[in-house]
């Protein structure tokens, strides 16, 4: 991995059930358990991306026409199942974009269709990874276990 292509976020426990998650740029945020208004780690993924294709769509169409409304709705049902494990499927994300009358809104909205089909065909790193079906490595840091 090059610097260029390396992510990373750092958890630090606060109590039991409850963390600051932090990136490298000075960004925190809190997690937990949904016992308060923290996100649970489910509400991050679904936020993840959500989030990820907004942006890309976003930058697109943007660029032809400032949008008068732009919100996205992601779904999912959680299930709890013996042989698979727990996980997330039926995930839906819906978009509600709208733009101004006019030639620049007219080029948005028909830009808006391609731009959700690149987000989703090879732009969103996030969506890619889950519909890849990427391996998770789970490991212990040497010495970790205490004295």
């Amino acid at each position: 991995m090059t610097e260029d292509t390396f992510r990373s976020v750092e958890i630090e426990r606060t109590s039991v059930g409850q963390y600051v998650v932090r990136n490298a740029r000075g960004g925190s945020m809190s997690i937990g358990t949904g016992q308060d208004g923290s996100f649970t780690p489910v509400e991050l993924l679904l936020a993840a991306i959500g989030g990820c294709t907004a942006i890309d769509v976003d930058h697109i169409t943007s660029r032809r026409a400032e949008p008068t409304q732009f919100s996205v709705e992601v779904t999912g049902d959680k299930v709890r199942d013996t042989a698979g494990g727990n996980r997330m499927q039926n995930l839906t994300v819906e978009f509600t974009v709208t733009f101004p009358s006019g030639a620049d809104g007219d080029a948005a909205r028909e830009a808006l269709p391609r731009s959700l089909q690149q987000s989703h065909d090879r732009l969103c790193t996030v969506s890619r990874t889950v519909e890849l079906g990427t391996p998770v490595s789970i490991v212990e840091a040497a010495g970790s276990s205490g004295d």
